[in-house]
Formats: structure tokens, sequence, C-alpha cells
């Protein structure tokens, strides 16, 4: 008995694709032959392609079989060019005799310009063809209801029928970050800090009259500062640094510079103390430097004044001996653990020197305008991501010496004004790199208006004994660190279980309808932040031998209430990212959008439809803003063929955008 025989590639004649219908459906053979052509020649552009296409939006049925192919290959890492795809193809269906159409699909593709514009047409046409086959369905609904007690029956099922084609199409859609604010937002728990740490916060907060929220982030940044780069904290599947970045949101006149000088005098009183100690070393240093000099100059001179080969081989032997024992001499670098203003190239440096090991805490933003692009004219985040992650750098610039870095541990602690916040979504690489992901966000209520004339002032013994502990943590992890380098700290085994248990509370949140849904880029730092606070609390509440301790289930307890905190103040945060004047804008686009139920748009049809915009190079940071935030998106549009004008950009909203 023979086999059945599966569809081959040969060519099938449009009138004999679906006898059932009067017409030939909408279709685009030559789109569908491009998409598949393109995919072979260039594979760069399934990753483009994917989000947008499935075997559903091609009509000839073989197409559908060779994209099928394709996926199928790809999610094997295995290759999909035309000659891969054949042999495999062969194996499917068994009665390709040759390559032929294959090898035509990919030789009709010169250039990938118009292969988005070709999936795109796809998919509008695939829908175009499930309204066809949807309006078939509810004839025959229709013709099949003779009876009236059937009604309601009918009513279900044609409702289910038009519910195939009425949903949204997300396919290729991020979620959008949201545009509005949130409401009310806690206030920091300094109750989760030891005695000696929350009592000092609450007075300076009281006596400068600013919100707990300020010192109380600065608190885990100078803390960080100690900790960062010595100690290192291992959860169950992972280890983490113990290095954190905190942004403060706050208008100007709100005192910021005056509590950054009270909490960080602590660390530069410790600074300080570490270049006394470190003096002698660089002094002795620079002067075997100095000599190994000499040396290496006067032998070079040696070698260079002779004349007999012999004594110079002899002399050119001493002469690289000198140099090498020059090159081997490092000075040590000056001790300096934070800055407050330094350009990217600069800060890179400064870890290089300090061993991966620096802060940068400043009561205001400048440092994301210097990432953005200040100075470089583009965006420079490789000290901060790899600074966050601890993870190695390799520095190497024209004109200057290569620098390398083990394991960079970067502190971050800014204030910032509310609209350099905001502005932080103009800037896309901060989100796409992951920068925006990982600080943790504070959006205090500001003072200003209610701030007490005559405020109590810092008791005397509460400054003291935070100065003194302080110092002594940054000291004693420092001359630790002379001995062990790194350490890593590890948690109880009912730690561990509650960290376990935290992770699998927060998967769920990542799904659609969950608070972290449109924010999973900070979401899935979560638990890791989660412990790094742990591991900075445990330290602060050992001062003497939290080394030698293990992380407790209640101390991860307490850095749980303090990360709640910061998920809602991060909520609120990329709420606001964006929220400037053209945030107005953009919110009377959407609105306008969803009053004429406009799905599609260019932006002549805003002009002359919106009267809040009266030019062009005004509607642009609106649309501008509401592309980078997943709002709407530019369709691409077919490459002129000839001279031609290139056409008007068309815009697309989300399809979810008014749900």
């Amino acid at each position: 008995m023979t086999s059945r025989s599966r569809p081959s590639l040969s060519i099938v004649p449009i009138s004999q694709a679906d006898p059932d219908f009067d017409q030939v459906p909408p279709h685009d053979i030559e789109a569908e032959q491009a998409v598949l052509g393109a995919v072979m020649r260039h594979p760069h552009t399934l990753a483009e392609l994917r989000p947008l296409v499935d075997e559903s939006v091609f009509f000839r049925p073989v197409h559908a079989t060779i994209w099928q192919t394709i996926i199928g290959l790809a999610d094997r890492n295995a290759a999909y060019d035309w000659i891969a795809l054949s042999s495999v193809l062969g194996k499917v269906l068994r009665t390709l005799d040759d390559t032929t159409y294959l090898h035509t699909l990919v030789a009709g593709v010169m250039t990938t310009v118009n292969v988005g514009y070709h999936a795109r047409r796809l998919r509008e046409l695939a829908f175009a063809r499930s309204v066809i086959q949807t309006g078939h369905r509810l004839v025959q609904l229709g013709q099949n209801a003779q009876d009236l007690d059937m009604t309601e029956d009918l009513r279900a099922q044609a409702s289910a029928a038009c519910a195939t084609i009425a949903g949204p199409d997300v396919r290729g859609w991020a979620d959008p970050m949201p545009l509005s604010a949130t409401g009310e937002l806690p206030t920091f728990p300094l109750w989760t800090f030891p005695d000696w740490l929350s009592d000092y916060c609450a007075a300076l907060a009281e006596v400068t009259q600013t919100p707990p929220d300020l010192p109380g982030c600065l608190a885990l940044a100078v803390l960080s500062v100690a900790s960062a780069g010595h100690l290192w904290v291992r959860a169950p599947a992972w280890t983490e640094p113990t290095n954190v970045f905190t942004v403060v949101a706050l208008p100007p006149g709100s005192r910021k510079s005056e509590v950054f000088a009270h909490m960080t005098t602590p660390i530069r009183a410790a600074e300080a103390e570490l270049v006394k100690r470190a003096q002698p070393a660089i002094i002795e240093a620079q002067l075997a430097r100095r000599i190994a000099e000499a040396e290496a100059e006067r032998t070079a001179a040696k070698a260079a004044a002779v004349g007999d080969p012999v004594q110079q081989a002899n002399a050119l032997a001493e002469a690289t001996s000198a140099a090498l024992a020059l090159e081997s001499i490092t000075v040590p670098a000056e001790p300096v653990l934070f800055t407050d203003d330094a350009s990217v190239e600069k800060l890179a440096s400064l870890m290089a020197a300090q061993g991966g090991r620096f802060a940068v805490l400043a009561a205001e933003g400048k440092i994301f305008s210097i990432l953005a692009g200040r100075y470089s004219k583009t965006p420079d985040l490789q000290a901060f991501l790899c600074g966050h992650a601890g993870e190695g750098m390799r520095i190497d610039r024209i004109g200057r010496t290569s620098e390398r870095i083990e394991a960079a541990t970067l502190t971050l602690g800014v204030c910032v004004q509310p609209g350099v916040l905001a502005r932080l979504g103009d800037t896309p690489e901060f989100r796409e790199q992951g920068l925006l992901g990982r600080i943790l966000y504070s959006i205090p209520d500001s003072l200003l208006g209610n701030r007490k004339a005559n405020p109590a002032p810092i008791p005397v013994a509460v400054e003291e004994i935070y100065s003194v502990n302080l110092s002594k943590l940054v000291l004693s992890l420092h001359n630790a660190a002379d001995e062990r380098p790194r350490h890593t700290l590890t948690f109880t085994p009912d730690a561990r279980e509650e960290i376990t248990r935290l992770l699998a509370q927060t998967e769920p949140r990542f799904r659609p309808g969950g608070d972290l849904h449109h924010m999973t880029d900070w979401g899935g730092k979560l638990v890791g932040a989660t412990v790094r606070i742990a591991a900075l609390l445990h330290m602060a509440t050992h001062l003497k031998d939290g080394r030698d301790r293990l992380i407790t289930a209640d101390t991860f307890a307490v850095a749980c209430e303090i990360i709640d905190y910061f998920t809602q103040h991060a909520q609120a945060a990329y709420d606001a990212i964006g929220a400037d004047p053209v945030v107005a804008d953009a919110r009377a686009l959407l609105e306008w959008a969803g009053r004429t139920a406009t799905s599609r748009f260019t932006a002549r049809d805003v002009l002359s439809g919106l009267r809040r915009f009266k030019t062009m190079s005004g509607l642009e940071p609106a649309l501008r803003l509401l592309e980078t935030h997943g709002w709407l998106r530019r369709l691409p549009t077919a490459a002129p063929s000839g001279r031609g004008r290139p056409a008007s950009a068309i815009y697309e909203l989300h399809p979810q955008a008014f749900a």
C-alpha cells in the first residue's frame, strides 16, 4: 500500500487555491516570496519578522510549510539558508526533486529595505481573509438556524465567531510605559535600619526639614560605599555584589546638598584616614620608580654609546633588565571613595585606579546628562552597567594606556529634580540597555511650604555614633580586604527558603495584568536588589563581626519591607518618565485618537484634526514621546522605486491603547 504523498513545492494556480470562494481571497504572493527569500538570504531579518509573521499569514500553503521549517531550524540554532532548508524540506515533503523554487525565492531578493513593509502587508491581508471566512461562517449559522428557540444559541455562536476577528492584534508590540503618575506613595521605613542609623536619619530629616526618604536612601548608598567590592552575597542560585543605585527626586530648594554633606561626612573622614595610611607606600613606590627611571635612562644611554658589538649586547641586556624593573614598579593610586562629578572616561579611570570600587554621590543629577552624551554625543553606559553587575571591564582608548578591572562595583547615590527624572525616557538607551531597571527610585513628597522654622537639632551623641560607626565600617572592610580581597556573605537555611519564596511570588507579577508587567526590566532585578539590601543591613547591624555571621531570615524580611517601598516608587518613576510639557501634548493626541476612533494616521492627519498643534515641529516631540513609550509605532513604507518622494510616515496606535 502506497503512503499518501505530501504537498510539494510546485506552483499552485491561484484559481485552484480555494474552490469554495467565488472570488480569489486577498493575497500577495510576491510579498510572501519576498519575506521568505529575505529570511533565507539575510538570516538576521528573522528577529525583526518573527513577532509579525506566523504560518497563518501565508496564502500559499507551501509558503506556510517553508516558514514553519525555518522557525523549527532557528529554534534549534541550526542554519536555515536555502541549501540547508532544501535538505530538511526534502525529508519533510518527500516529493521535493530539486531546489529550484527555494533558489528562486532567494535570488529574487536583493535588499531587505522593504521586508518589514511586506510582513505587515501579509498580516493585514491574512486578517482580511479571516474576515471573509468569518462572514461565510455567519451566513452558514444564519441559514441553519430555522428554529426560533435557537435564537440565544445563535447569538452566542455569532458572538464567538466575531470575537475571532474583533480582538486586538498585539503581535510585535511591547507593553507601553504609562504616562500618568501614581497616587500616594509610602514613606521610607527608617525603622528597618539598626538604631544608630535610623536615629541619625530621622534626626537629620528633622533638622533639615526634608522627607526621611532622602537620608534613608543615602544611608543605603553610604553602606554600599563601605561594602561594595569587598563583600559579595550568595543567594541560593547566584551571587550578587553589595552595591546599589539609588535616585531620589526632589524639587529645587529642598536642602539636598545639606543632607548629602551630613550623610557623607564619615565617608570623607574615612577617605582621609585611608590616604594617610597609604602615603608611606605611595611615597616609597614613587621613590623606587624615580630611581628605576634613572637607572633605565643610564643603562639605555650606555647601550647607545657602546660601539663594540659584544659589549653592546651586554649593555643592551642590562638596559632591558632595567626597563623591565621600571615597568614592574606600580605607584598605588591615592585612595578615593567617591566623586560628585566626572565624565564617563574619567569615571572609568577612577574605577580602574581604585580596583573597581567607586561611587558617585551627588546632590544633583548631572551624571545622567553625561551618560546621555553631553560630552561624547552618544550614550555611554558601560561603566554603570558593568559597575552595577560586578562585571569585569576592559578599557582601551587611542593614545592612552589600557585599563583592566576584574570586577567593577559602582555605587550610585544621587538626588535629581523631578524634571531630570521625567527626561530619563528621552534617552531610549537608558531603558533598552537596562540602566533604568537597575535604579532604586524614591519620589517623596516635598516639605516645601510646610517646613518648621525652628526644628530640633541633631543630638550630639546620635551624630557621634553615626560618624564613628560608619567610619569604622569603611576602614575595617578596607583592612580586611588587604588580607582577603573578596569575601562572600551567605544566608541561613530558612533565609534561603524566603528568597526562593520571594522569587515564586514575584514571577506572576510579570504576567499581563500584573503590577510589574510593564516594567519587567526593573522587576527582574527585584529579588537581587532585596538580597543586596539584606547584606547591607546585616553589616550595619553586625559592625564588628558581620563577615563571620550568616544573614538571617529576619534580616531578609526587613529587606523585603524596603524593597516593597522601592517597588511602589519605581512604578511611580516609570509612570513619570517623560512627564514634561510634552506629556500633555501626548495625552491630547491619545485622546484625539480615541475620540475619533483613529488607529492609523499621518502627522498631517493630526495637524488637520487637532488644533492644539500648529506646526510639524510642535507635533514631533509628542509623537517621539509616544513612540519611545510604546504607545505608537511608525509603520514601514515601501521605498520609492525611482526618484519619487518617499511616502509620508504612517503611525499606528498600540492595539490596547484604549482597553
